[in-house]
């Protein structure tokens, strides 16, 4: 029965039909009401005036009788010998004991006066004929209840309204009324929830563990009779855009539990105590719709180590959260059905307890998308687009966005429509989504800012000191495109398209630098002077130095030491993890780092100045130029060139991208 009962439920058909309102009857009741008070269901008496009553009636003998009604209001009555002729019609019929009805009526000032004047009128009749007048004193209860009732029910009925707006889940009324409840968003069986597995590409490995826990739900007893038992939380980390949320929202639509989703900041409220009640109530709802899955965006707004908050102490609140998110996931009651989901980009700076086995069993690392992956993303992305060009390579753009997420390739395919339709195209073409790329990594063109024609030369010589010294130098990444069109905040830009390795050798690094630092040199060696156009190179440079010799232990004088912290709590402390004689050398060894690439820089510059000059003429004249250009001022690029001698080993370039 319950069966059939949740089956009639979760029919669409039946979601589709229009349900009974109770508030219909009220409004029925309050019509009827009204209806009875201000319509009459017989006809009516016609209204007179006073002197179409005295001249045309009582003078004429036509009047029977005259009724004073509560002295402001006379109705006359018409003899029945009179009745049908003229303007007589007979109204006054009654039944089923009802008194008759008057003919006409009008209204009186004062009923003194009234009576005067009556008696006055009267003079030059009969005595037999003279009309008797007659007093009432008539009580509406109908109209006298309604005029009582009506305004308490209107009253009350703005009230009601006022205090549902203000219990509404968005209102501040609804923040008092429901302080302690939780704002997890229930997505049931056959929701709205369209997304699943087949919208998520790119993150193969993610998606295995993921469909275990999905399959768990679906079918436990595959697990439980080999003595396995549900994982009790899934913990997704990793860059921001890289589809962790996407995944999540997946395995809504695959699983066909109950699903509910809310950020870690929707725990966190001024009022002490809120926090975890909402933990409490998120949790008991969970149990009662188990199985399900509880998602938990952003996790690190709770999350955070105890004692370790960036306000130099600890926040109760956050800590009394944290405290009942661990006791309700592994506490002495067990939560059999239910599945927490979380995501964040700071599992360095989670609490250890969070972590553990029997919270967070598993960590599913969700990484920045490789060359296969991010074309399967454009696959995915590019179907929505109704009018795509034939010729568009998917391994050539794929190749074109090395280090973009997702969310990165989702909105180049949105910009690479936009960019069609800004321009009245019919199709989305090949260059449309080079520019949309463009249009991403260095922001809009501006043709209209105001550039002076030495401005513009310095800027020329600069870009194609980039080019030439990353083209020269055979670990620097290759070249794509350079140009002197200002976008964003820059006033030229150089594109590059960097190998996809997970290890980087000393050469490689120093290139790398050499390339960033062909700016400044190549001011220098032309113009004998620097600009501030180098502030981004110089920031890049110098991140990068610090981040060698502090991190990596590629200088002698420091040797093999490491102060990268990698539980992110460093950030927040006062001290440093070396002294100041230790602080001084690392100073000096990144500043002799970066002053041996610009040297080197300085030095290619200085070799190849004829193709610079040219290479910058060429600018100044087509303001874009590609890799050909390059190729055809200076031939192939070197395979081989003399290393350098510098004080880099290094295994891993991770914290340099």
């Amino acid at each position: 029965m319950n069966e059939e009962k949740n089956k009639n439920i979760n029919d669409p058909e039946n979601k589709n039909k229009p349900k009974f309102n109770i508030y219909w009857i009220y409004g029925v009741i309050a019509l009827t009401f009204l209806a009875l008070q201000f319509f009459s269901f017989e006809k009516n008496a016609e209204e007179i005036n006073y002197a179409d009553f005295k001249n045309n009636m009582l003078l004429n003998n036509h009047v029977e009788k005259v009724i004073v009604v509560n002295k402001d209001m006379v109705e006359v009555y018409i003899k029945a010998n009179e009745i049908g002729r003229g303007r007589y019609v007979n109204n006054s019929s009654s039944g089923w004991g009802q008194q008759a009805k008057p003919n006409f009526y009008f209204r009186i000032g004062s009923m003194e006066h009234f009576e005067t004047q009556l008696q006055e009128a009267q003079k030059t009749l009969d005595e037999n004929d003279r009309v008797s007048l007659f007093y009432e004193t008539r009580e509406n209860y109908l109209g006298n209840i309604i005029s009582y009732i009506l305004p308490i029910v209107i009253i009350v009925g703005i009230w009601i309204f006022i205090m549902k707006r203000m219990s509404g889940p968005n209102s501040a009324g609804g923040q008092i009324f429901n302080i302690g409840k939780s704002k997890a968003k229930l997505f049931d069986k056959g929701g709205t929830v369209k997304i699943d597995f087949s919208n998520v590409a790119g993150l193969d490995e993610a998606k295995v563990e993921i469909k275990e826990i999905v399959d768990f739900l679906k079918s436990p007893e595959k697990y439980t009779d080999l003595g396995g038992k549900i994982p009790k939380g899934a913990l997704l980390v990793g860059p921001p855009g890289t589809g962790k949320t996407l995944l999540a929202k997946a395995v809504a639509g695959e699983a066909h539990v109950p699903f509910f989703s809310m950020s870690g900041s929707d725990f966190v409220e001024m009022f002490v105590g809120v926090g975890a009640s909402r933990v409490r109530d998120l949790f008991k709802t969970a149990k009662e719709k188990s199985p399900c899955i509880i998602f938990i965006d952003e996790i690190d707004a709770i999350g955070r180590a105890r004692g370790k908050n960036p306000n130099m102490g600890s926040n109760d609140e956050r800590e009394n959260t944290l405290n009942q998110l661990l006791t309700e996931m592994d506490g002495f009651e067990t939560n059999s059905g239910v599945i927490i989901l979380a995501a964040t980009n700071r599992a360095d700076i989670l609490d250890k307890a969070l972590l553990r086995a029997g919270r967070f069993d598993r960590q599913i690392h969700v990484e920045l998308p490789d060359l296969n992956g991010r074309k399967a993303i454009f696959k995915v992305h590019m179907e929505p687009l109704k009018k795509l060009d034939t010729d568009i390579d998917v391994d050539f753009i794929a190749k074109q966005t090395p280090g973009f997420s997702g969310a990165d390739i989702a909105n180049v395919c949105n910009e690479a429509a936009l960019i069609a339709a800004r321009k009245s195209k019919e199709i989305v073409s090949k260059q449309d989504f080079l520019d949309a790329i463009d249009r991403i990594v260095g922001g809009l063109e501006k043709r209209s800012k105001v550039i002076s024609p030495a401005e513009r030369k310095t800027i020329a010589y600069h870009e194609a000191g980039h080019a030439t010294v990353s083209w020269m130098l055979e670990h620097a990444n290759p070249l794509v495109k350079v140009t002197i069109i200002p976008r964003g905040q820059a006033l030229g830009a150089a594109w590059y398209l960097p190998e996809e390795r997970q290890l980087s050798t000393q050469e490689q690094i120093f290139h790398e630098m050499c390339a960033i630092m062909g700016g400044r040199a190549s001011e220098k060696l032309i113009f004998g002077k620097v600009s501030t156009g180098a502030l981004n190179d110089l920031e890049r440079v110098t991140k990068q130095a610090y981040a060698l010799v502090s991190y990596y232990g590629m200088s002698e004088e420091i040797g093999n030491m490491s102060f990268y912290d990698s539980t992110g709590q460093s950030e927040y402390s006062f001290t440093k993890p070396y002294s100041e004689k230790t602080a001084e050398k690392l100073d000096k060894a990144a500043k002799d780092i970066i002053e041996k690439a610009y040297e080197t820089a300085y030095q290619v510059l200085k070799e190849n100045k004829s193709g610079l000059d040219k290479l910058a003429q060429k600018l100044l004249e087509k303001e874009v130029i590609f890799s050909d250009d390059l190729q055809e001022i200076y031939g192939d690029r070197p395979k081989t060139v003399e290393k350098i001698d510098v004080d880099i080993d290094i295994e891993q370039t991770e914290l340099l991208t």
